[in-house]
């Protein structure tokens, strides 16, 4: 059976927003609202807090968590994979963290899904599982060859089944207004420091081949790639072939050059 637009709730099933307190699957589950889908958000509340599931169905649990994630399912038509921890650095210092959680707990979200009978999945990956790409910018026909543990992690579920994956190759930025800003990327860091209200902007790496030096991002506001995610579950939920989708707007904007733009 195919599953339309916004059928979820007609056959009483949500869409379940794994990871959905945390940045993107918080305004995803928005997008998923605007759009008329029930959502209900299932976070382990880690690295966050509830308040971005305000208005929301809160699941508080782990997605290693089998028996709590089997009750869930039963409730639901399709899977937003959200949850990974998600530090290049980090994934270096302590790679069994990331394989703990990016892989032995997403096979179990996937595999309970699938004991579940929910057949749309749609996985949220990074543009690091490409590595150092051999060409620009990034098409789905790049090769992956992630060069650090935290790109192998997300790899390595696109390697076991065919989900609807969403790579990224970009910098998300922005925040709805109705939610609060967390400070953790160089745009509200930039904002910060201009207004005198956070420390010193750190750049972090100057001899890249650019004009300036700084590494060159391609920012695309949060509620931008809310809603590319959406577009990519209604593809398979409407019977679209389960593919990669790189998001992206084609233009970037070198470190320096966003600091001295929000400077301004």
């Amino acid at each position: 059976m195919k599953l339309q637009v916004g059928q979820a709730i007609a056959t009483g099933r949500a869409i379940l927003v794994v990871g959905g307190a945390g940045y993107i699957g918080s305004h995803t589950a928005r997008a998923l609202r605007r759009h008329g889908y029930e959502v209900i958000i299932y976070d382990n509340l880690s690295t966050g807090h509830s308040s971005p599931a305000d208005g929301f169905e809160l699941i508080v649990g782990d997605i290693a968590d089998e028996e709590k994630l089997a009750h869930v399912l039963t409730r639901t038509s399709a899977v937003m994979h959200f949850a990974a921890h998600a530090y290049v650095g980090e994934s270096t210092e302590n790679p069994r963290k990331y394989f703990r959680n990016n892989v032995e707990a997403a096979l179990t979200l996937l595999n309970t899904a699938i004991d579940a009978g929910v057949r749309v999945f749609v996985f949220s990956s990074s543009c690091v599982v490409y590595g150092v790409p051999s060409k620009m910018p990034i098409g789905e026909g790049v090769p992956r060859q992630p060069i650090n543990p935290y790109g192998v992690s997300k790899l390595f579920l696109k390697m076991l089944w065919k989900p609807t994956n969403v790579p990224m190759p970009c910098a998300p930025s922005g925040c709805d207004t109705s939610m609060p800003q967390v400070p953790t990327r160089v745009i509200p860091l930039a904002l910060a420091t201009a207004a005198g209200t956070g420390p010193e902007l750190q750049v972090f790496g100057t001899d890249y081949s650019t004009p300036d030096g700084t590494c060159i991002r391609d920012n695309v506001h949060v509620n931008d790639l809310a809603e590319a995610h959406v577009l990519a579950l209604q593809h398979v939920m409407n019977g679209g072939e389960p593919s990669a989708l790189n998001l992206g707007t084609g233009e970037g904007y070198s470190i320096r050059k966003c600091w001295l733009r929000y400077k301004k």
